[in-house]
């Protein structure tokens, strides 16, 4: 079913109710930094995976960090890998359907699940959660692997998020980055997918 489609990215839904802001003005300051030719190449090379839902609307099912700062700086089209074709479901089939594929994530800035109701109809209405920006720089950092496994950036950004104070500024951030990047090899997060131990060097 995947296949590269360019894709006007105002047309987005999406299918969770948060993302790490500091996680998108990152990506946006970088998206800004490339030159028109280089950022559809970058685009073309980063795909976002989505899935056709009903009335003809396009759901993303990852990327959502992305797909915001694309929007917020301006860029008209990206590219998109399409998953699935739910466009025949009625919306009280289509939610069930995602959820089954583990493909929407209705979980609060409070780390709270909610209905699929409460899930923005634009990727602009998205929901600030610092503790999912932390989970992702940890990752980049390589407090722990990127896993397939279903929630996997929510159940870090859970487990920061009872552990870990963020405050205010950026370097307020950059330091809970670093306590993370602890937590994150300790015995507490051996559970936890993509979780790779204490450091060996």
């Amino acid at each position: 079913m995947s296949k590269l489609h360019e894709v006007e990215i105002h047309r987005l839904r999406p299918t969770q109710v948060t993302v790490g802001l500091i996680e998108v003005h990152d990506k946006r300051a970088r998206l800004e930094a490339l030159g028109k030719h280089e950022r559809k190449e970058f685009l073309s090379d980063h795909p976002i995976p989505a899935v056709w839902g009903p009335d003809g609307k396009l759901y993303i099912t990852d990327h959502h960090h992305l797909a915001r700062a694309a929007e917020e700086a301006g860029i008209d089209t990206g590219f998109f890998s399409v998953e699935e074709d739910f466009s025949r479901l009625p919306i009280a089939q289509f939610w069930p359907r995602m959820s089954a594929a583990h493909w929407a994530h209705p979980i609060d800035q409070n780390g709270k699940p909610v209905s699929f109701e409460l899930i923005p109809d634009s990727l602009l209405k998205l929901i600030d959660d610092p503790y999912r920006s932390l989970a992702g720089y940890v990752r980049d950092a390589g407090g722990y692997d990127k896993s397939p496994t279903a929630f996997c950036e929510f159940q870090w950004a859970d487990f920061f998020r009872a552990r870990v104070r963020i405050g205010p500024t950026r370097a307020d951030f950059n330091n809970a980055v670093a306590i993370a990047l602890k937590l994150a090899a300790s015995p507490e997060a051996a559970k936890l997918p993509g979780y790779k131990g204490p450091s060996k060097g």
